[in-house]
């Protein structure tokens, strides 16, 4: 079965289900781009012409892969839209895969539909789907439960809302205002007052670790950048796509929440 996914964290969840009764492919796999303004090609219109089963994230993240897909329609895909799945709409935070708990919703859902589109091999899925839910995100909710347990209610401050569905999940208190990282993440101007609010809990070294994604570093995020090292708080990156793009979803969030937890270790001596 084709399977195209706009983005690879998401592709890369299908593969390790569709296991060899899919062919996966993914749009947006380059860690140096800007997800939110990636401009598609030709070749992903023709990618995703032909595919039967799309996922997109929606919630206004990739507005282009829904109008490639409506532009041509092919009898019995199936699109997965992941804003759809939990509801939610535009202006909502779009990093629905810094979810724990939607991450596993995302992947019984895509279970799901290749069994539609191929009943014949339902247990096949669904045992694919119970090996990723069981050992191949083990690793993943080891260290979740971990910083959660060591460090709950440790402040930290994040660039843009990335982080923001993943925070609640680790336990960690997140200082930074969320009109302030809406507008990083969106591309729209800060407020002066956010900009102080922000500057003030770096330099006050009102939070412990600065969290920055590294695939949206403005000129005001390079300066809170500058201003966290001056002040001695560890910053740990994250990006928005697997990086390095051969690793799957696990791989690449064991390795972030690692760089975290050690960043945590080192700030409060836990």
């Amino acid at each position: 079965m084709r399977v195209v996914a706009a983005e690879n964290f998401w592709g890369s969840i299908a593969r390790q289900i569709g296991g060899a009764h899919a062919y996966v492919t993914s749009i947006i796999v380059n860690p140096a781009l800007d997800p939110h303004s990636y401009e598609p090609t030709s070749a992903d219109a023709r990618a995703l012409a032909v595919a039967q089963l799309a996922i997109v994230n929606g919630v206004g993240y990739d507005p282009w892969a829904p109008r490639l897909l409506a532009a041509d329609p092919l009898p019995g895909r199936l699109t997965l839209n992941v804003g759809s799945l939990f509801g939610l709409r535009e202006g909502d935070n779009p990093h629905r895969w810094y979810d724990p708990a939607e991450v596993i919703g995302v992947a019984t859902r895509i279970a799901s539909d290749l069994e539609r589109l191929d009943p014949r091999w339902r247990r096949y899925f669904a045992a694919r789907l119970g090996a990723f839910v069981h050992r191949g995100l083990a690793a993943y909710t080891n260290e979740i439960a971990t910083i959660r347990a060591r460090y709950g209610g440790v402040p930290v401050g994040a660039s843009e809302s990335i982080f923001a569905l993943q925070a609640p999940a680790l336990g960690l208190r997140l200082m930074t205002p969320p009109s302030f990282m809406d507008a990083i993440s969106e591309g729209t101007e800060v407020t002066a007052q956010d900009v102080v609010t922000v500057e003030h809990q770096i330099t006050a070294r009102l939070i412990r670790v600065w969290i920055y994604n590294s695939q949206n570093v403005t000129p005001e995020i390079e300066r809170l950048n500058g201003l966290a090292r001056a002040a001695g708080i560890p910053i740990v990156r994250v990006t928005e796509t697997l990086s390095p793009a051969s690793d799957s979803f696990q791989q690449w969030q064991v390795a972030q929440l690692r760089a975290l937890a050690a960043a945590l270790h080192g700030a409060t001596g836990r």
